[in-house]
């Protein structure tokens, strides 16, 4: 844990324009890598505290719904196979307001770039999406870089049970549905 903190010490210490830098560039690129936005909100909440972190983070979502709304413009294979992820879990045809996604947002196991299609279909132009975009990342950059920055001053044991829980659920949630298993099985 000393090795952590002592690195992210180096990165705020010797990297003040490069660090923020890279971490909004990882903010637009992070779906290429299958990196999880929670994940990075978490890390800037670690590497640069509640509110640049916050800041930080919001730069970089937005970054990544404008690189999203241009290549949903340019590639329509791409709006399609999310039309199709959308029928899949969306039955009726209302459109969801810009304050149900901005709260599916918070719920980590929602694809983001498909919250952000369900943006683009939902708004006539580049700048209400921007603008639509903007307003849901908020909530989302606050609750979890806080987390991050409260990560920090956990001790190592909880580090460890929390890890250790969070691994858990993980799996338990990825299993398939034909393999029902009990929890008791499940913990076996």
């Amino acid at each position: 844990m000393d090795q952590i903190e002592q690195y992210i010490e180096f990165l705020r210490n010797t990297h003040i324009l490069i660090a923020p830098l890279l971490f909004i560039v990882l903010h637009g690129v992070r779906s290429i890598f299958f990196i999880p936005v929670i994940a990075i909100c978490i890390a800037g909440g670690m590497i640069f505290g509640i509110i640049p972190g916050i800041i930080l983070s919001i730069i970089g979502l937005l970054l990544s719904s404008i690189i999203f709304y241009a290549m949903a413009k340019k590639m329509p294979f791409l709006t399609n196979r999310l039309m199709k992820m959308k029928s899949k879990i969306k039955t009726n045809d209302k459109q969801l307001t810009v304050g149900q996604i901005t709260i599916l947002r918070l719920i980590p196991f929602i694809h983001y770039h498909l919250l952000s299609f369900l943006l683009y279909e939902s708004t006539d132009d580049f700048q209400s999406y921007v603008s639509a975009s903007f307003y849901t990342v908020i909530p989302m950059s606050v609750v979890y870089t806080t987390i991050g920055q409260s990560v920090i001053n956990f001790s190592p044991l909880v580090s460890l049970i929390l890890l250790a829980s969070l691994t858990t659920l993980l799996l338990f949630i990825s299993r398939k549905k034909t393999e029902r298993v009990s929890v008791r099985e499940f913990l076996r």
